[in-house]
């Protein structure tokens, strides 16, 4: 059995991610891809690895809703008051859903994705109702 660090872990969710996503940036500690919905429909994500908590990996997860200037954000506030994941948040003038959880040795599968898909869906609703396109 392999030792499992958050090194091994935040190397397993950029594997995950290279595997199945175009990747846009990426450094040590975050990378920024495109996740395919349905309907020909796309959305940008960010992962970011966080420091640990007491002993414990954490990753943050954003996705992009639309430019902060160009949407109303306390519409954004009160869609994101629906979510079951993720908060709103204006990030050099972008306004996204984000997430933070921590990862176990449970598996990226297990834990990681499930909350990247409902949020991206999320916030790409978001960008669709308060934008009425698809930028991001």
């Amino acid at each position: 059995m392999r030792e499992v660090t958050s090194v091994t872990i935040w190397t397993d969710v950029v594997n995950f991610v290279r595997a199945r996503h175009e990747v846009l940036e990426e450094s040590d500690t975050w990378l920024r891809f495109r996740l395919g919905l349905e309907g020909d429909r796309t959305q940008q994500v960010s992962v970011r690895k966080l420091p640990e908590v007491g002993g414990t990996a954490w990753i943050e997860i954003s996705s992009p809703v639309g430019w902060a200037k160009s949407i109303d954000t306390a519409s954004l506030l009160k869609l994101a008051g629906t979510a079951p994941v993720g908060g709103a948040a204006v990030v050099d003038g972008v306004a996204l859903l984000k997430h933070a959880m921590p990862l176990t040795d449970l598996g990226v599968r297990e834990e990681f994705e499930p909350p990247l898909r409902l949020l991206a869906t999320q916030a790409d609703a978001f960008e669709q109702e308060l934008t009425h396109a698809d930028e991001f």
